[in-house]
């Protein structure tokens, strides 16, 4: 299963790519909904904290873990709550000037990636749950050889974490900000 460092940070890549590239006035954007985003991507994973409270009442992992938070209904949800505010155009959040709307849809990816780097690289996910029990996943990590396997996913971490840092560095020079 991808770690909290992978989960973090491809949504916040991926969305600061599309800030970079795409977005032509930052402010429309800020990087705050990056931050935001890359939170967003670790949200699924709480349930393995719900799971430490349910193992007292004889539940185990298997039955908490990637199924309530692990379907695509809780990026749909958000996708929603998205639509709903789209009416309010002119409410902006703090002094940043967030829009809610943007807010739950960077959310909505967030989660989103979280799903696909479980399904793609380790186990898989229930994407109907609890409607239906289907199962989905490529588990690339068994590609690997076994004795390999407890090393993919930290070193994985690690080379997203470096080629981050160095992106970070040449298009924005944050080595200024130290």
């Amino acid at each position: 299963m991808p770690q909290a460092v992978t989960h973090f940070l491809i949504p916040v890549i991926l969305l600061e790519l599309f800030r970079d590239f795409f977005v032509k006035d930052k402010k429309h954007f800020p990087a705050h909904y990056v931050f935001i985003g890359g939170l967003a991507g670790l949200l699924p994973d709480l349930d393995v904290a719900v799971y430490y409270i349910l193992s007292f009442f004889g539940f185990t992992m298997q039955e908490v873990h990637r199924t309530f938070s692990h379907n695509l209904f809780v990026p749909l949800f958000f996708v929603i709550l998205s639509l709903i505010f789209y009416s309010f155009k002119n409410k902006k959040l703090g002094e940043h000037h967030l829009k809610l709307r943007n807010i739950f849809l960077v959310i909505a990816f967030g989660i989103f990636i979280h799903l696909l780097l479980d399904t793609l690289i380790s186990g898989g996910i229930k994407p109907f749950y609890p409607i239906s029990n289907f199962s989905i996943g490529l588990n690339l990590i068994n590609i690997f050889p076994f004795s390999w396997r407890e090393s993919i996913i930290p070193s994985l971490d690690a080379i997203l974490l470096i080629l981050w840092m160095i992106y970070l560095e040449v298009k924005h020079k944050i080595s200024s900000f130290l």
